[in-house]
């Protein structure tokens, strides 16, 4: 090959080298095959047969995944997916809506965490703004603020039945291959708690001829630095290893006086047998430190986004170096009498995983299967959370915090202030930074405090989860065929244990300022000369346990039977039906709460815990017995062109709930290859019913907060699409469109009697409710990518625009969030056959978007005095990264 198609191959992704070929006549392509299991392949290594290439180079790489998949003549809609399915599947032949997202446009992502490679996924609303953990993501009009009926998965397995968000376990890096999504469809039955999604991470082949790897590193503007290998080679015939991981060290991407360190390590051990047959074990660990971003204030004028003087929306961020360590009062019945809260240490999972994976063919149409994993974790998860619980009413002058009136959100303090010192004459604010004080009546200090004169209350939440996690799935494949069909038919069975104990204890609430780097303020008495007669809070602490789910033990044990069948019938029509009937059964053990005095020589006036954990447990328990099923069909008209149908009906288990919630999908889909492009539409239909909403404010009664379920009903379209041009001097450029548009609405709203002053106004607010959006769930979105390929294969540039229509941040619709635009631009270099260079540059024109409001606030949420709660996009930012193939 030369050296030229070296760096073409190492520079152009597998749909632009599939496209390409296609269409200039040269060799076509597809992405690697692999044997697929229950849903999906795992790993099994290898070098493709005749390769010259050295194993772990850029040019092996490509050309690894830009094998033949099948045929004479194929093209990418043949290129090979093995999620979702039970059979050898191709893009063009598959019946559910299959997203492949190949290697290179994963390095054209350039993600900043696990969340920012679901972007590239149709139909997927990421709220990303979180940090590297902990973010929200829904799909298909799903109601947004979480991840539910959604799994990320690693080479066809959860890591975790459920209990954590899984990109706290799960960080995409170097020994992943691939990215393969499906929505809805077969997703519910081959894999748990996934009807609406799963995000498949597909490792790397191992190298079982010569030994070869990568390496890369990469630094960003805003000071994260990073590093990343992975190596693979024989061990003898059949027998190969991989090693893999990374060290990073960030300030995050929001202005902070802390660095946070990760590091991660994966290491792979495989045996390929001559039948065809594997057996490979993975080990991994992790030991990562995360910031954390939650809501903080922002202004909102005329539909508007802005700043709050002193706190910048695009790298603003209230955590403050008084934030560090800060001690905080809990319950001696939980064991410790005080816990340390500490940004020091941010967002901490730490764990081990332990998996084995074999398949061995029993003769030419019998296989058997299995694979199981054990995952012990901890997450000890320390972040700040602005305005939860008070909401706008905790973000006022500092002015009104020391007014003892009920106009000051902190009344109640003052109060148990002014019986506590009654030699005081007014109160202040005492900095915990530099001991200056404040006093009431020094308006014109107040006011100028910090250029906008705002407190807020923030609350410290400190959570540690402990998670031991079994998972296992097994069964057999028997493939059949005759003169014009062929059958395959996978019967299995799934086994997951799952023990978690949760301790949420203790969170507290302090005072600080609004600005970057903020200052935690003491609340002060004094006295007519301005001295300190006494200190009403506790190093800013003016509550205790009033927030979070306290202590809590749950144990889940889940067992399921299923099947997946597909048929096939002259190369043209494929059919599929599947079933999965899940036994589940959860124990909880909730701790009971009552006052208990705060331990002796803590400062402050407030004396009591009114929510503390005093040793017993409430003990509930429940089964459920969910099926899942689904159908599609799929018909070929020719090699470039076919068309699905899919119906599905499946459920996410509600643990001690005694009823699985229920979600419904309809689709239908055509795709279609020639004359440069490539693409796939798909019309969809999602009917989720008994949505829980935790609480929705009345129309008429602003203060009565009032819980109602509901049913939704999503109407949508999704699209993604590769054109290359055939003309003559334009094949060098190409564009990828993802867009999804949809409709969702609230049906059926139940709320119950509703009594005010002896009337019930249920009807009216179930009328409120009926037919709002949900909140974060955006009408539309959309990304395009246009793509110039370097000539001699040095490299490629392109742009990304990336739209996120307008949501809502209440289920109530009372607050819009505007819709943002962002624009990425980037390049790879090929400096050498194995050196690559990559530059991207994101939110080049610097908008501001939000992706949620303040959940913890109330569901119909508003704009008091100019401001709100809200969490948003950063600004303009840089990454570059080099990588070496060897």
């Amino acid at each position: 090959m030369s050296k030229k198609h070296n760096r073409l191959a190492s520079s152009v992704s597998v749909v632009a080298i599939a496209a390409a070929a296609t269409i200039l006549g040269g060799s076509p392509a597809s992405a690697q095959e692999a044997p697929a299991s229950a849903s999906n392949a795992s790993p099994t290594g290898g070098q493709a047969p005749g390769s010259d290439q050295k194993p772990g180079s850029a040019q092996a790489v490509a050309a690894e995944q830009a094998q033949s998949a099948e045929g004479d003549q194929p093209s990418t809609v043949q290129a090979i997916v093995v999620t979702g399915s039970t059979s050898k599947r191709s893009l063009l032949n598959s019946s559910v809506a299959i997203t492949l997202v190949n290697r290179q446009q994963l390095e054209q992502k350039a993600p900043r965490s696990t969340a920012d490679v679901l972007e590239t996924i149709p139909g997927f609303f990421v709220e990303g703004t979180a940090g590297p953990v902990s973010n929200n993501y829904s799909v298909r009009g799903l109601p947004g603020g979480g991840s539910t009926f959604v799994r990320v998965i690693e080479d066809g397995m959860p890591l975790l039945y459920g209990g954590l968000n899984d990109d706290e376990v799960l960080q995409y890096d170097l020994s992943y291959d691939r990215v393969e999504a499906i929505q809805g469809g077969t997703s519910g039955v081959l894999t748990e708690n996934a009807a609406g999604a799963s995000v498949n991470f597909i490792s790397r082949k191992l190298n079982f001829d010569h030994g070869g790897g990568l390496a890369k590193v990469q630094a960003t503007t805003y000071g994260d630095k990073r590093a990343d290998y992975w190596y693979s080679a024989p061990l003898g015939r059949g027998l190969a290893f991989a090693v893999s991981g990374y060290f990073d060290t960030t300030p995050g991407v929001r202005k902070s006086p802390f660095t946070y360190n990760t590091w991660r390590v994966k290491a792979q051990l495989q045996k390929q047998f001559d039948d065809g047959g594997f057996i490979g074990l993975t080990y991994k660990h992790w030991n990562e430190h995360d910031p954390y971003y939650a809501d903080q204030p922002y202004s909102f004028d005329g539909g508007k986004i802005g700043g709050v003087p002193s706190l910048g929306t695009q790298f603003g961020n209230i955590i403050g170096a008084g934030f560090g360590r800060i001690v905080v009062p809990d319950s001696c019945e939980a064991g410790e009498c005080t816990r340390t809260f500490s940004l020091l240490e941010g967002v901490h999972p730490k764990g081990n995983l332990y998996r084995v994976d074999f398949d061995k063919p029993i003769n030419d149409s019998f296989s058997v299967f299995g694979r199981a994993r054990y995952t012990d974790t901890t997450l000890a998860f320390n972040g700040v959370f602005a305005g939860s619980g008070t909401g706008n009413a905790g973000l006022t002058t500092a002015v009104d915090y020391l007014t003892p009136s009920s106009v000051s959100p902190i009344y109640s303090l003052l109060q148990l202030g002014q019986a506590a010192f009654p030699t005081a004459t007014q109160f202040g604010i005492k900095s915990l930074t530099d001991g200056t004080i404040i006093p009431a009546s020094n308006v014109a200090a107040l006011n100028a405090l910090n250029g906008n004169g705002l407190l807020e209350q923030t609350v410290l939440n400190r959570q540690v989860v402990n998670q031991q996690d079994f998972g296992s799935d097994f069964g057999f494949r028997w493939n059949a065929e005759g003169a014009h069909w062929r059958n395959s038919l996978t019967v299995g069975g799934m086994i997951f244990s799952m023990k978690q104990s949760n301790d949420q204890s203790g969170v507290s609430t302090v005072v600080n300022d609004v600005r970057t780097n903020s200052n935690i303020y003491d609340i002060v008495a004094l006295n007519s000369s301005n001295a300190v007669v006494g200190t009403l809070s506790n190093n800013g602490l003016i509550s205790y346990g009033d927030w979070g789910s306290g202590i809590n033990n749950t144990k889940i044990e889940s067992q399921s039977v299923y099947f997946n069948n597909e048929f096939v019938y002259n190369d043209k029509l494929h059919l599929d039906f599947g079933l999965r009937y899940e036994h589940e059964h959860t124990t909880a053990h909730n701790g009971n709460s009552s006052p208990e005095a705060i331990p002796a020589g803590i400062g402050g006036v407030v004396r009591t815990n009114p929510n503390a954990f005093n040793g017993t447990y409430s003990v509930n328990s429940g089964s459920e017995e969910p099926v899942n099923y689904t159908v599609g069909a799929n018909y070929v008209f020719n090699p470039n062109l076919s068309v699905y149908g899919r119906f599905a009906h499946s459920y996410q288990t509600q643990g001690v709930n005694p009823k699985a919630t229920g979600l419904t999908l309809y689709e239908a889909g055509l795709t279609y290859s020639g004359h440069g492009l490539l693409g796939t539409v798909r019309a969809f239909r999602t009917q989720f019913n008994n949505l829980s909403s935790g609480g929705g404010v009345v129309p008429d009664n602003p203060n009565l907060s009032q819980g109602f379920f509901a049913d939704t009903r999503t109407n949508g379209v999704d699209l993604d699409a590769f054109y290359r041009p055939t003309f003559d001097g334009l094949s060098a450029f190409s564009v990828h469109a993802q867009l999804t548009y949809q409709k969702t609405k609230f049906t059926n709203v139940r709320t119950g009697v509703i009594n005010i002053n002896g009337q019930d106004i249920s009807s009216q607010v179930d009328a409120f409710y009926n037919g709002k959006t949900p909140g974060r769930t955006p009408d539309i979105l959309f990304t395009i990518t246009p793509q110039y390929d370097l000539p001699n294969g040095w490299g490629n540039i392109y742009a990304r625009y990336k739209r996120v229509g307008r949501i809502f941040a209440d289920d109530g619709d009372q607050l819009a969030l505007p819709g943002y635009g962002v624009w990425t631009l980037g390049a790879e270099f090929n400096l050498r056959h194995n050196i690559t260079l990559n530059l991207s540059v994101d939110n080049v024109t610097n908008v501001r978007g939000l992706t949620e409001g303040n959940p913890r606030q109330g569901f119909t949420q508003a704009v008091v005095n100019g401001f709100f709660y809200g969490r948003g996009i950063i600004g303009t930012n840089a990454l570059g990264s080099l990588s070496l193939a060897f």
